[in-house]
């Protein structure tokens, strides 16, 4: 049973498997996103908070899914484009995964599952919900779609985990 994230692989919009070791001794937020949400536009905020501690050795990892009432419809070089463009991130973004049900990626599996991980049992409730991993991969917490990526509470623990 591993628990930290990099035992995990997930595809590229190229159609590449990257494996989550790539981002080994990072602090991360994984987030499920959507581009026809109600909170669409934390893109912003997220590319925001990115550009702000990306050099001091932090990443986000976007996972778009359309598990929640078909919110994302898009897929490949339309999903890409939407991200890039539209959204003009520069954060890691991964092809469309499904984040619960019957088909759940091995990796929101791990993130939802405090037996496997180890330390936080929480569903995505909606799209825009967001991990927090640690340097050694380990899930540290979670944090609900309503909580923007600039809040206080989610910049401090950034902050704490990267002076780690």
């Amino acid at each position: 049973m591993s628990n930290n994230i990099y035992d995990f692989k997930a595809l590229e919009f190229s159609g590449n498997e990257r494996s989550l070791k790539d981002f080994q001794g990072k602090v991360l937020l994984v987030v499920n996103t959507a581009s026809a949400c109600f909170f669409t536009k934390q893109f912003k905020t997220l590319e925001q908070l990115y550009v702000k501690y990306k050099d001091q050795g932090f990443e986000i990892l976007a996972f778009p899914s359309n598990n929640f009432n078909n919110q994302e419809p898009r897929t490949g070089t339309n999903l890409e484009t939407f991200c890039r463009i539209n959204q003009r991130v520069t954060f890691p973004v991964f092809k469309r995964i499904h984040v619960k049900g019957e088909f759940i990626h091995p990796l929101y599996n791990f993130l939802t599952n405090k037996e496997l991980n180890g330390r936080v049992g929480s569903k995505p409730i909606w799209n825009f919900h967001k991990y927090l991993i640690n340097k050694k991969g380990e899930v540290i917490d979670y944090f609900y779609p309503t909580t923007s990526p600039l809040s206080s509470k989610i910049e401090n623990r950034i902050e704490q985990l990267l002076s780690e």
